[in-house]
């Protein structure tokens, strides 16, 4: 079924082409009313926009935390006027993340989307300029379809050696800076050095870190939302 109203209507003169004067109003009336139906329900799924479109990783996903008790759970309890769609899954790259981002798009045409993606990339040594290609391009994508932008970076364990983190936690800054993107600089400022607030992995937030991370996000995000 054709996604925008006016593809339903530009078929309808083909529709009333191909009628054969020998159909009675009676069989006519019944295919007119679900064409209507049809066009209804096309018209009433574009009016119910998503208000934010997280596209994340596990720590999007929560995992290893119960999903109610998940930062973006949380998010979608403050924003209750506001809908919100989770898109991570745990394990997601820039690469996987760029290839969902269209659809997803076309399917929940948000106001702000927030991309959570790059640390599966850094951990696994991934070169930061294709990282910061793929996020570039989404940001691309996203404003395209009519939708701000909110990037959250990221930092990956220093044993990765000085050169290789100062160039990964720089793409996020150097991607915000250069077209005025909203940037979260650390997701995890306050959390990733505490074992408290970390699983046993020490790369995963524990339950009680979803609150925190969540502090770190809403005060960009709220604004965006709001001003959007």
């Amino acid at each position: 079924m054709p996604s925008d109203p006016s593809a339903v209507a530009t078929s309808f003169p083909t529709l009333f082409a191909t009628i054969n004067g020998s159909m009675t109003r009676t069989r006519l009336l019944p295919l007119l009313a679900l064409l209507a139906l049809a066009l209804f329900a096309t018209l009433a799924a574009r009016g119910n926009a998503t208000c934010v479109l997280v596209l994340g990783d596990s720590i999007g996903a929560a995992l290893g935390v119960p999903q109610e008790r998940g930062w973006v759970s949380l998010l979608t309890e403050q924003l209750a006027d506001c809908p919100v769609v989770n898109a991570s899954i745990s394990g997601e790259t820039t690469e996987g993340g760029k290839a969902r981002l269209p659809l997803l798009l076309a399917e929940h045409r948000p106001r702000v989307v927030v991309l959570e993606l790059g640390g599966n990339d850094g951990l696994r040594g991934f070169p930061p300029a294709a990282i910061r290609a793929n996020l570039a391009r989404m940001i691309a994508d996203a404003r395209d379809a009519g939708a701000r932008v909110l990037l959250l970076g990221m930092r990956i364990p220093p044993n990765y050696g000085p050169r290789y983190t100062a160039a990964f936690h720089a793409l996020y800054h150097d991607l915000a800076a250069q077209d005025g993107t909203a940037l979260v600089p650390f997701l995890l400022e306050g959390i990733a050095t505490d074992p408290a607030l970390m699983q046993t992995d020490g790369i995963h937030p524990n339950a009680d870190a979803q609150p925190l991370i969540l502090a770190n996000v809403l005060p960009v995000l709220s604004a965006m939302v709001r001003d959007g």
